[in-house]
């Protein structure tokens, strides 16, 4: 993806060791949490203890991504997956601190777990936390082997405060077909999204996975598939099992959680989005009619959209059935004309629950508290951004050393 600063970047590898990739959650309350530091709800602002039936707790973590290390605790402790929620999610390859909690547990359960590489920072009685009640992370980030640490202060001169809030690189699937699998969906075919997502061995790293894939692309045998398709495929194996059976594809990916089948459409959105703000990057064209107010920490607050070109953050349009024709700018409409589809084909006839609305992101996303140092080889860098933009993305302006091509996604 395009990066606003022209400047030759660091070059440089990232996420070399989880310690390289220190993330520290800030809190609705504006509190940074920090590693190994035990915290009571009192001393993060939180309500008065009540009798809520969550528990709310600090959860530190090396080398778990969030969902796996709270279905573990989850298990440890009596309970099942949707008794979890978390404010946001921490990569897997990192040493982070978050707050998180569980449904129908005392926070005595929580704090007694013991699982490797695991700690729980304090716990306390809650009416819980949502996904995205957080306002940002803080990030302490070792970039090792740069080559050109002395470029660093004119990129941060350069960007000015501001990055372009792409959509990165997870959000389109380890094998970036997530795309095509959610086109698919939209032109109201449920066979071949579902044969793309078992079949497409394109971007496959496992051995053992590309032969499976294969091997049930040529003989189309779901039954004899559940015998060598690996055990670790766990959502394809829900599908394959369900075709063995039916053979019914729209209930295959009904199979599998609403949570997994809607990242298929919201990868569309994302690429309709992404393309969209690499040309108007490659503009330098960020004009908006549509712009989001501040929160009291300086973030977006993109439930203070107004119309207008004033004031906080250029917002532009995540594309759903709903969206308004005004909100959709030129750069949108080319695309969607490209891939085919039209704002109404979010509304899925064969799928109607994976159908999608419509939402607004901002165009453009501050980073604060910056600061760097540079030590040999290695440049350690200290920043914030706020919650739903990626520090990769930031990085890559830095860095320019993992730049996704769009083209790999939508072709």
């Amino acid at each position: 993806m395009l990066t606003i600063s022209r400047q030759a970047g660091t070059g440089g590898e990232v996420k070399k060791e989880p310690e390289d990739f220190i993330v520290k959650e800030i809190t609705s309350k504006g509190i940074t949490l920090e590693l190994g530091k035990r915290y009571t709800g009192e001393g993060l602002g939180e309500p008065a203890p009540t009798e809520g039936k969550f528990t709310t707790f600090v959860l530190e973590k090396r080398n778990w991504d969030t969902v796996r290390a709270m279905l573990e605790i989850a298990k440890r402790t009596g309970r099942g997956r949707k008794s979890i929620s978390y404010a946001g999610v921490k990569d897997r390859r990192s040493v982070s601190v978050q707050l998180a909690c569980i449904y129908g547990i005392e926070p005595s359960s929580a704090e007694a777990v013991q699982i490797k590489d695991i700690s729980i920072n304090g716990a306390w009685k809650s009416d819980g936390i949502g996904l995205g009640s957080n306002l940002g992370n803080g990030f302490e980030i070792t970039v090792r082997n740069v080559s050109r640490a002395g470029n660093i202060q004119g990129v941060i001169e350069e960007l000015d405060g501001l990055f372009p809030n792409y959509f990165d690189r997870q959000r389109f699937g380890y094998r970036l077909n997530n795309f095509k699998i959610g086109m698919a969906l939209l032109n109201n075919n449920p066979e071949e999204a579902v044969m793309i997502f078992l079949t497409d061995s394109s971007n496959e790293t496992d051995p053992e996975a590309t032969e499976a894939r294969k091997r049930l692309k040529e003989e189309m045998d779901f039954q004899k598939a559940l015998e060598y398709f690996p055990r670790h495929l766990r959502f394809e194996r829900t599908m394959i099992d369900h075709l063995a059976r039916y053979r019914n594809f729209a209930n295959a990916v009904r199979e599998i959680q609403r949570g997994i089948a809607i990242m298929f459409i919201h990868a569309v959105e994302d690429a309709v989005f992404n393309i969209a703000l690499e040309d108007r990057v490659k503009d330098h064209d960020f004009d908006s009619d549509l712009h989001c107010g501040r929160n009291f920490y300086g973030f977006p607050n993109i439930e203070d959209l107004h119309a207008g070109k004033d004031g906080g953050f250029p917002a532009g349009a995540l594309i759903g059935y709903e969206t308004k024709d005004e909100h959709i700018s030129e750069y949108e409409k080319e695309i969607l004309e490209r891939f085919g589809i039209t704002k109404e084909s979010f509304k899925i006839r064969s799928m109607p629950e994976l159908s999608m609305r419509g939402s607004f992101r901002q165009l453009l996303s501050p980073f604060k508290d910056f600061s760097y140092s540079v030590a040999g080889e290695d440049a350690e860098l200290k920043f914030s951004i706020p919650s739903g933009s990626y520090a990769t993305i930031f990085l890559n302006e830095i860095t320019k050393a993992d730049e996704l091509d769009l083209n790999s996604v939508v072709s």
